[in-house]
């Protein structure tokens, strides 16, 4: 595997379609051996990005080199240090899984003998033998994904590109997708990936770029983007509009925070660091105040509310992890 420095490394990338320009100066830099989301909505540039570093497209302006190649003097040893997996899958449904990852090997050059080879031992590693030899139009949408990225690993590439790569598959495919992912990372593999979903990035990413109009806006690990949003919060839901401003008050002198109260869902949400210890802090101040509530939730930040704050995109639809306790 590549180790000798970034094994993606982008500067000032810039790409025009007619009057839109795609990427718009994009810097990016990938440490090997792990995984990089690149975050954004439709349009934000993820795609092209992807398409620029794996030399389907030249870019206007820029430099990028991946697994120490660079893209445009060198893009023919970019293509063999690398994998890529599409949004659509790139296998053929009307042969089996052995022929297909056989087919691929031989493509990229490797005799007969060393292709069938290759074929058993990818079938082996992405848990596919048992359907080796039943035609890929019947595999679930997971072994299908899974048989994709086997393809994309004939050549057991440093990097690795994947786009959007779960788009479409219910959650148990998405978690068996997921799986495969850490366990190339855990080889060594370097991961560029695309996502809108953002429990995906949660679960995958060691860092991610949050890309809005061509240029990332916003870098870190998820931890470190959460935290940007200002930590935990508890929100306190009280039965009746007239207990809002005593609990506001006991709440705030509770964790010593200023409150914020929300009168239309009848909710008192307030930061905190230690949430614990703050969380029976608040207990113990509402029922001190003689107040009873609805309901008690401590909150943590999710990737959905950066991604809110950061693009003023209202498209992701998952809701805010919460941590309960009913009062």
């Amino acid at each position: 595997m590549y180790r000798n420095g970034p094994a993606v490394e982008a500067e000032g990338l810039r790409k025009r379609y007619g009057d839109t320009e795609a990427l718009a100066g994009l810097d990016l830099t990938v440490p090997a051996g792990t995984v990089c989301g690149l975050l954004g909505r439709n349009g934000a540039g993820k795609t092209t990005a992807v398409r620029v570093l794996s030399t389907l497209l030249r870019p206007d302006a820029g430099t990028a080199r991946v697994a120490g190649a660079d893209v445009r003097r060198h893009p023919e040893q970019v293509r063999a240090r690398i994998g890529l997996v599409g949004q659509h899958a790139a296998v053929d449904e009307v042969l089996s899984g052995r022929q297909n990852l056989v087919l691929f090997g031989r493509l990229h050059h490797l005799g007969r003998a060393r292709a069938r080879a290759r074929a058993a031992e990818l079938l082996t590693r992405f848990d596919l033998t048992d359907a080796a030899d039943r035609p890929v139009g019947t595999y679930s949408g997971g072994m299908r994904r899974r048989l994709d990225l086997a393809a994309s690993l004939i050549l057991d590439p440093p990097v690795l590109f994947l786009d959007e790569p779960t788009t479409g598959l219910d959650p148990r495919a998405r978690a068996q997708v997921w799986d495969a992912v850490r366990g190339l990372v855990a080889d060594g593999t370097t991961v560029l990936l695309t996502t809108q979903y953002l429990e995906e990035a949660d679960q995958l990413a060691d860092s991610i770029r949050v890309v809005d109009a061509g240029r990332v806006i916003a870098d870190g690990t998820p931890d470190e983007l959460k935290a940007a949003l200002g930590g935990d919060r508890i929100d306190v839901v009280l039965p009746r509009a007239d207990d809002l401003t005593p609990a506001a008050r006991a709440v705030g002198a509770a964790v010593g925070a200023a409150p914020r109260v929300d009168p239309a869902a009848l909710r008192v949400s307030v930061p905190v660091t230690a949430r614990v210890a703050a969380l029976a802090a608040v207990l113990r101040a509402l029922d001190d105040s003689g107040l009873s509530a609805a309901d008690i939730a401590v909150r943590r930040p999710t990737l959905d509310e950066v991604f809110l704050r950061l693009t003023g995109d209202d498209s992701p639809t998952a809701r805010p992890t919460e941590e309960k306790v009913t009062a």
